[in-house]
Order: C-alpha cells, then sequence, then structure tokens
C-alpha cells in the first residue's frame, strides 16, 4: 500500500479510522469527523494567533497548581465511538485550538484520547459553522465540559458548560471583566487579556 503524502490520494467519500489516519504523511493539517476526512482552515490569522497566544498564556498561569494540562493545536483529540458490539473506534480526530486535560490518564504519547474537560475554538472566517455546529455537536455528545467559541472579529466569548448531557449557555462575554471557568473552580479569564492587542 502507497504511503499517503498529499490529501488528493484520499478518498473523500470514504469512512476512516484513526489507524488510517496515523499511517498517513500529510503536509497539511486534517482532522477526521466521524470518519470523512475534513481539511483544516489555512494558516490562522494575526487576530486568531494573538487570541491563542494571550489565553495560552492565562491557561498555563492558571494550572500551575492544578494537575490539569494544557494544550495547543496541532493536538489530536481522538473522541471514540462505541461499535454495536461494544468494541471503542476512534474515527474521530479533532484539533482543537486549545484544551485541558484534567485526567491524565486520557493523554499518550500521540494526545487526548476521549474527551478534554475544557475546549476553546478560536473562530476563523470559513470555519465559524464547523466550529458553533458540527463540533459542537460532537463536543456534546462525548461529554467535553466545557466548551468556549472566541470570535475575534466580535471580541466576545462564548461559553457552554454540559448539563445533563446538553450544552447550556453560560453566557456571552464582550467587555472588559472576568469570566468564569467552570470546569477549574476559582478560575477565571480576564476579557481584556483574552482579546488584547486586537
Amino acid at each position: 500500500m502507497p504511503v499517503i503524502t498529499d490529501i488528493s490520494q484520499l478518498d473523500l467519500t470514504k469512512t476512516y479510522t484513526y489507524a488510517d489516519y496515523l499511517t498517513w504523511r500529510l503536509d497539511e493539517f486534517v482532522e477526521l469527523i466521524r470518519g470523512k476526512v475534513r481539511r483544516m482552515s489555512p494558516t490562522p490569522r494575526v487576530r486568531h494567533q494573538s487570541i491563542s497566544f494571550n489565553l495560552g498564556g492565562a491557561i498555563r498561569t492558571a494550572l500551575r497548581s492544578k494537575t490539569c494540562r494544557g494544550f495547543a493545536a496541532p493536538f489530536d483529540v481522538r473522541l471514540l465511538k462505541t461499535s454495536a458490539n461494544g468494541d471503542a473506534q476512534t474515527t474521530t480526530v479533532v484539533q482543537p485550538d486549545l484544551c485541558v486535560v484534567c485526567d491524565l490518564a486520557k493523554l499518550d504519547e500521540y494526545g487526548c484520547v476521549g474527551a478534554p474537560d475544557w475546549i476553546i475554538e478560536i473562530l476563523s472566517p470559513g470555519n465559524t459553522a464547523h466550529d458553533s455546529k458540527t463540533k459542537f455537536d460532537l463536543y456534546e455528545e462525548n461529554g467535553v465540559q466545557e466548551y468556549w467559541m472566541v470570535d475575534p472579529g466580535q471580541k466576545n466569548v462564548i461559553v457552554y458548560t454540559l448539563q445533563n448531557d446538553r450544552y447550556e449557555l453560560q453566557g456571552e462575554f464582550y467587555q472588559p471583566g472576568l469570566i468564569p471557568v467552570a470546569t477549574l473552580p476559582g478560575v477565571e479569564m480576564e476579557w481584556a487579556e483574552v482579546f488584547e492587542g486586537i
């Protein structure tokens, strides 16, 4: 079997697993969404990267006294699906912009197996529907406890937390003030720091 080095070698109508994904040697990052290959957005813009850097620094500081660990893309998060016979298959591999994992047993040398506790996606032109619908649904059904969507254009942060297996809106933050992190009690992000330089 030839080594896959270009996305054009893949049959985009086919369903793939994480085992397939591991054999690919692509120059671009892709995600597997329920077995279907999805190209990632082009290189993020300056605003996107600035917000990621700002949040990453704040999260790193917040985690210093905790056992949780934070990660930034590219970082494979494998969401598990159980088949009819009870076998776990990985047909979804996402690359969240930022995530925090508190159950360190979920980490291996390739990334995270199962749902991180907190995921942050920074919206970019062309991926808004993917992050606000496709990933929203995936994260909800796989038990991601807290999901933030950050919009650089609107300068807002939309926060959802899992309540009885469904996401509930906890708030939309669009002006200076503290944004509480539900999965890390006592931790808050300052809106002005998130959007500093934007």
